[in-house]
């Protein structure tokens, strides 16, 4: 019979040897004691499950959001109490929904979210963060206006997950990389699980991955279109990484390509000498992340 009594000493034990690998089950991260409050921060990270992915077509069945207070230093000192609510939409979850977020109907049934208590509750954050804020946003913009009163940070896509060794950007991914599991899918869940990740030290820079996830999030980037660009070059502009915009959104129907502050000249001078060959007026547009990852953009 295997002693259950003290599993930590057991799961030492395969830790010590290169052939095992353990995964702790999240817990609740206790507060660092010592810490002035005046020279803390609150983050809000939101997550929320959808009927689909279109936030035009598509309703919120399931909003959290888990506030947390962090150090100037980068440290998450205190993880506080969330907001977590169900939400009747106006149409029946598919059954592909409730298989990808475990939500049914019954579930959500008679439930309802108080726009007015989202917005009383996100109003202290300083800061709002989801784990794929490209998504989260459009929806939660929709839903209250407080949201487009915020600065957003993406912990999946602005942290360089990749120099610093992770195969994926995946939440569940990243959490198994950093050695814990946890129930998944649902909002609330998911929250507390990318507050985990953003404490933990990066294996290659040696710092949170808060820290490198607003360093990031503070710097300005721009858009640039391409606006009549050639049709043969299109290509060579999606391969380059540029992105279409071919709906009927107030913005130009075009190619596009989002650039760190510092990369605007060059890409500038890229599209003038390979792409137009002529002096072209480009079109760019400052983003902050008061209106990054935002419809507005």
């Amino acid at each position: 019979m295997i002693d259950v009594s003290n599993l930590e000493e057991l799961a030492a034990a395969l830790e010590a040897s290169p052939d095992y690998r353990v995964l702790r089950r999240l817990r609740p991260r206790e507060p660092v004691e010592g810490y002035d409050a005046t020279e803390t921060r609150l983050g809000l990270m939101v997550d929320v499950e959808t009927t689909g992915l279109d936030p035009d077509l598509d309703e919120i069945i399931e909003l959290a959001m888990v506030p947390f207070r962090y150090a100037l230093d980068g440290m998450i000192v205190e993880v506080q109490e969330p907001f977590d609510r169900l939400r009747e939409p106006t149409k029946l979850i598919s059954p592909e929904i409730t298989t990808l977020t475990g939500i049914s109907d019954t579930m959500v049934s008679g439930k309802s979210i108080d726009p007015e208590e989202v917005a009383a509750f996100a109003a202290p954050a300083a800061v709002v963060i989801a784990h794929n804020a490209a998504f989260d946003r459009h929806f939660l913009e929709r839903f209250s206006p407080v949201f487009s009163t915020k600065p957003w940070a993406c912990s999946m896509s602005e942290i360089d997950w990749a120099a610093e060794g992770f195969e994926g950007t995946k939440l569940s991914y990243l959490a198994m990389a950093l050695g814990f599991f946890y129930d998944r899918h649902r909002a609330a869940n998911d929250c507390l699980a990318a507050i985990e990740i953003l404490a933990q030290e990066l294996p290659r820079t040696h710092v949170p991955a808060l820290v490198r996830l607003l360093d990031r999030a503070r710097l300005p980037t721009w858009r640039i279109w391409a606006e009549n660009s050639p049709f043969e070059f299109k290509d060579i502009l999606k391969a380059r990484g540029y992105r279409w915009n071919g709906e009927e959104n107030g913005k130009p129907r075009s190619w596009y390509f989002d650039v760190a502050d510092a990369e605007k000249d060059a890409e500038i001078s890229y599209l003038l000498r390979e792409i137009y060959r002529y002096e072209a007026d480009i079109r760019t547009v400052r983003v902050t992340a008061y209106d990054r990852f935002s419809s507005r953009v």
